[in-house]
């Protein structure tokens, strides 16, 4: 798979998400600056019709634990990542750290399969935000979440 990563046309303080400009996942962008994620997944995200970020990869096998079965960990470092994408409207422009996330883990995800995060946020307060998701594989739930966010400064 041949993708091409452009810059986004995004704010400023969003100048290190990059557009995909081809391939399997043109029109999502990533955060390259992120190495972390990238290593874990790497992990895409949009912005739907509706205005909600959504947030998605493709499991492969350096994501299954060794029953063959995405790991754990794996999924609860995406439900991380995607608190991000659907807070960012009450972020306001600000950096962020987690707080807090659980989550409860519905069903097991394989191989090949679309994994994507969608979410809510449910208050958002002048220094945190309250959001809560549903990570699915191939539209199966997966993994319920809820996570808190601290802001601490400004992009």
């Amino acid at each position: 798979m041949s993708e091409q990563i452009g810059t986004a046309q995004t704010s400023e303080r969003d100048s290190r998400l990059r557009a995909i400009t081809t391939g399997d996942w043109a029109g999502w962008s990533t955060w390259e600056s992120d190495a972390f994620e990238q290593r874990a997944g790497p992990f895409y995200e949009r912005v739907d019709d509706h205005g909600a970020g959504i947030s998605a990869f493709r499991a492969g096998v350096e994501h299954m634990n060794g029953g063959g079965f995405m790991h754990g960990g794996l999924l609860m470092t995406f439900a991380d990542s995607a608190l991000f994408t659907i807070a960012r409207p009450a972020m306001e422009g600000s950096f962020g750290v987690t707080m807090n996330l659980s989550g409860d883990f519905l069903d097991s995800a394989r191989v090949g399969e679309f994994i994507e995060a969608r979410g809510d946020i449910t208050r958002a307060a002048r220094s945190t935000v309250f959001v809560r998701g549903l990570v699915t594989a191939d539209d199966r739930p997966v993994l319920s979440f809820t996570g808190i966010i601290r802001k601490v400064g400004r992009r």
